[in-house]
C-alpha cells in the first residue's frame, strides 16, 4: 500500500480550499448594449440593452441609465421594452420601469439616440432595481472590473460627419459619480449593496473560511497520524 507523503497532502488540501473559493464566488451577471449603427457621429441610432437578471428570488422592476458625455437626456427617446414599462428622462439620463418582471427574466429594451458622440466608446452606467429592493450596479468604466458598465464601441466617424446642434433643453452636465447615481433604496437594498460593493457577501466569506479550516485540519490530522505510525 503506497504511503501518502506530506507534500501530496498539502497539495490536496490546497486544491480543496481552492474549490471552496471558486464555488463561493457567485456567477457574474451583466448588462449588454448594441446599436444598429455603432459609429461616431451617427444619427438616429437605435441602441438596444439586455439587462440580465441575477436574482433567484425577485424580478427586475426598473433600469436606470446615466448617459455618457456627449449624449443629453433630451437626445434620447424610447423605442420599446417590456409590456407596460414606461420611459422617463432624468437630469443625467433616463429610467425605464414598470411592473416587476418574472424572476430570472432579463429586461430588454431599446432607445433611439439623436446622435452618438465623437468617441471610440461610450459607457452607459446602469442600475437594475429588483422588486425586493436589491440593486445591481453596472457602473465601472474598467471593462475588466467586477461590475463593468455596458459600453458601446464605435467605429470612426464617416467622412464629413459633423455634430448636430443641441436639442432644446439639452445640457452638458458631467456624469455623476457612482455614489450620486445610487437611487433611494429600502433596508434590503442597503444590505445587498454592501454585498455588491464588497465583491462577496458575508455568507460567502464564511463558507470560504470554513473550507480553509477543514483543509488545514485534514493536513494536521494526517501529519499526526503519520508521526504516530513512524513511532
Amino acid at each position: 500500500m503506497s504511503r501518502i507523503t506530506l507534500p501530496r497532502l498539502c497539495v490536496a488540501a490546497a486544491g480543496a480550499a481552492t474549490a471552496v473559493l471558486l464555488t463561493a464566488v457567485p456567477a457574474a451577471a451583466h448588462t449588454e448594449v448594441e446599436a444598429d449603427k455603432a459609429q461616431a457621429l451617427a444619427e438616429n441610432v437605435t441602441v438596444s440593452f439586455h439587462a440580465e437578471a441575477e436574482s433567484d428570488t425577485s424580478g427586475i422592476k426598473e433600469v436606470r441609465v446615466v448617459l455618457p458625455e456627449g449624449i443629453a437626456p433630451a437626445d434620447v427617446t424610447y423605442d420599446g421594452g417590456p409590456k407596460g414599462w414606461r420611459f422617463s428622462a432624468t437630469d443625467d439620463g433616463y429610467t425605464v420601469k414598470g411592473a416587476e418582471l418574472k424572476t430570472g427574466e432579463s429586461a430588454e429594451y431599446s432607445v433611439v439616440v439623436r446622435q452618438l458622440p465623437d468617441a471610440e466608446e461610450v459607457p452607459f452606467k446602469t442600475l437594475q432595481t429588483y422588486g425586493d429592493g436589491h440593486v445591481d450596479r453596472w457602473i465601472e468604466l474598467d471593462e475588466n472590473g467586477e461590475n463593468p458598465a455596458p459600453t458601446l464601441k464605435l467605429k470612426a466617424a464617416a467622412p464629413g460627419a459633423k455634430p448636430v446642434s443641441p436639442s432644446p433643453g439639452a445640457s452638458a452636465s458631467p456624469s455623476p459619480t457612482p455614489e450620486e447615481t445610487t437611487p433611494a433604496a429600502s433596508p434590503q437594498a442597503a444590505d445587498t449593496e454592501k454585498d455588491d460593493e464588497g465583491g462577496l457577501s458575508a455568507g460567502a466569506w464564511t463558507g470560504i473560511g470554513a473550507g480553509v479550516l477543514v483543509a488545514a485540519a485534514a493536513v494536521v490530522f494526517a501529519v499526526r497520524r503519520r508521526g504516530g505510525a513512524e513511532e
